[in-house]
């Protein structure tokens, strides 16, 4: 099938976020491979790490410019064919299985499928992770400003398919097919964020701390995927579920999403640190799983020293490349804890988005208590709300 030119317009990272260097602009997309899809976006979350990659001078490390951004995406799918029907025509690679024509889908990250973890049932722990996700796609999407088809100028790729765009180039693996599950187009939009953020916290509860009714969870940081863990804790029946934050109006929300005790880290009492604060909530001992979602060194060790013996340290949150953890060895040994790195959830996005899409569906999985939609446009005050913490899962819309 001949490759048609197919445009669109996309947050174009041209340099650091803090320097002004997001804006929106018209592209053309090149010619796909055997095993890509351009898609028409209908919805896509922001989430804290486009800001972390989009955020870092050219050349640290998963930073390079310019590129398009964005890694939770909601889309129906189109193949190029003679009809023309509402800006939806589009085109699939000639080996893509994955869709048919108007599947909705959700989009995830990317993997190898051919490492000894993508085999082995975790592709969240492939390989290649890396390289394919922050790093492939140098040649996904171009300008139209001048550009030649051929030339691409402006990369893409981002977790296998930049969703910070009204089309996008997307690579087979990161698609998932929700056809037998989402039905309307609203849906579609509030699902968007499933495919990282939501997973991630989630599926760390479920998948990697396998967190049932005898553990007390503790999560530090309740943004998405600190309440989505919080959401995940309830629906497993841990018996305590502790959220940690500095916000007010999060904790209160993570009240009603499950957490049984909530810490303010800015009202400790003055004398008790939130070592002693968090031993306390949890009887003294303990919680038997701690998830870090904030990334900061101090909250990491607190974790770790929180933590009862024999429980799971699960880190989610991305640290300074350069930060460092001490441990003393033989401490940390006759404790018997479990220091544990966790990416997106160690979930199977295939299997794992329609089990999450079930429990929304069954009213255990609230995700719009967390969503607040902004035209795509306005993504500058989505980034600026998220930040501030008056809102905590901002969805751009590609209307």
């Amino acid at each position: 099938m001949a490759s048609k030119s197919h445009t669109g317009r996309a947050i174009v990272s041209s340099d650091m976020l803090s320097k002004g260097g997001w804006k929106m602009q018209d592209l053309t997309l090149r010619p796909i491979a055997d095993n890509e899809l351009i898609i028409d976006m209908v919805a896509t979350g922001i989430c804290h790490t486009d800001v972390i990659f989009g955020d870092q001078e050219d050349g640290q490390p998963g930073c390079f410019y310019p590129r398009v951004m964005g890694h939770e995406g909601a889309c129906p799918v189109s193949l190029y064919t003679r009809r023309r029907c509402s800006g939806y025509v589009r085109e699939v690679g000639s080996k893509v299985t994955v869709a048919k024509p108007g599947d909705p889908v959700l989009l995830s990250f990317a993997y190898c499928n051919g490492c000894h973890s993508c085999k082995d049932g975790h592709p969240a722990f492939c390989d290649k992770f890396n390289e394919i996700n922050f790093y492939g796609g140098k040649d996904y999407i171009l300008s139209s400003s001048g550009g030649d088809p051929s030339k691409p100028d402006i990369s893409g790729g981002f977790f296998g398919h930049s969703s910070f765009a009204s089309v996008s180039i997307v690579n087979e693996v990161s698609v998932v097919n929700v056809k037998d599950s989402v039905t309307k187009k609203e849906d579609l939009q509030l699902l968007a964020p499933f495919g990282c953020g939501i997973q991630t916290g989630s599926g760390t509860v479920v998948n990697i701390a396998k967190a049932s009714q005898q553990d007390i969870v503790a999560v530090t940081g309740l943004g998405g995927v600190g309440l989505s863990a919080i959401m995940a804790a309830k629906i497993s029946g841990c018996r305590m579920i502790i959220g940690i934050d500095r916000i007010a109006s999060r904790l209160e929300l993570a009240k009603t999403l499950g957490a049984t005790h909530t810490i303010n880290t800015a009202e400790l009492p003055e004398g008790k640190s939130i070592v002693d604060a968090v031993k306390e909530a949890a009887e003294g001992s303990g919680p038997s799983v701690s998830i870090d979602t904030t990334g900061l060194p101090a909250l990491t060790r607190a974790a770790v020293e929180w933590t009862r013996n024999r429980g799971k340290i699960c880190q989610v949150g991305t640290s300074p490349m350069d930060a460092k953890l001490d441990i003393p060895i033989f401490m940390f040994m006759i404790s018997g804890k479990q220091f544990i790195g966790t990416v997106e959830g160690d979930s199977v996005p295939s299997e794992y988005v329609p089990k999450m899409i079930q429990w929304w569906r069954d009213g255990k999985f609230p995700v719009e208590k967390l969503a607040k939609f902004y035209k795509a446009e306005d993504y500058e005050t989505a980034l600026h709300d998220m930040h501030s913490g008056e809102i905590v899962k901002p969805i751009l819309l590609w209307n």
